[in-house]
């Protein structure tokens, strides 16, 4: 079943700069966020990563440190930069924007700290969990990329079709 306004909101919305982050623990799993499914946000009722726009004058790592203490009260010390998917919505009447991803490292037991103020539910998920859920399509490349990190490169061995 559909999250209720993923189809039926029609709201206005607008295609902003934003950073997200792929938070994983030491097993291999990630920690996704339910979004809540309300109207007026992009893909409501989906899982996606914690994140969200950078404001005016703001770099994309102290956006992505607001929005994880604003989200999970999470202290983000230690964040690289993992991939930039560029978004040309010009034909749509908006601008070029860019959603940067920060790959991010905690354990467990700092998961079990955190506290949810935004989305309806936080989950640790393994790879075959997380890719059989409704993703975002976005976090789901960029989720994907990660998981596939090894397969990218010049190290990566290339064989025949």
């Amino acid at each position: 079943m559909l999250p209720r306004y993923f189809l039926t909101d029609s709201y206005p919305i607008r295609g902003d700069d934003a950073v997200a982050a792929i938070i994983t623990v030491e097993n291999g799993r990630y920690l996704m966020q339910l979004r809540d499914d309300i109207p007026r946000i992009f893909y409501p009722g989906h899982w996606g990563c914690f994140g969200g726009a950078v404001g005016p004058g703001e770099s994309g790592l102290d956006a992505l440190r607001r929005e994880l203490a604003e989200e999970l009260e999470m202290q983000a010390l230690i964040a690289e930069q993992f991939v930039r998917l560029d978004f040309d919505l010009s034909q749509l009447g908006q601008k070029q924007c860019y959603r940067t991803y920060y790959e991010i490292k905690v354990t467990e037991a700092e998961v079990a700290k955190f506290v949810l103020h935004e989305g309806a539910e936080m989950r640790l998920l393994a790879p075959p969990e997380l890719f059989e859920l409704r993703l975002t399509p976005y976090d789901s490349f960029a989720l994907w990329l990660h998981y596939a990190r090894n397969r990218f490169g010049s190290s990566a061995p290339i064989e025949p079709e």
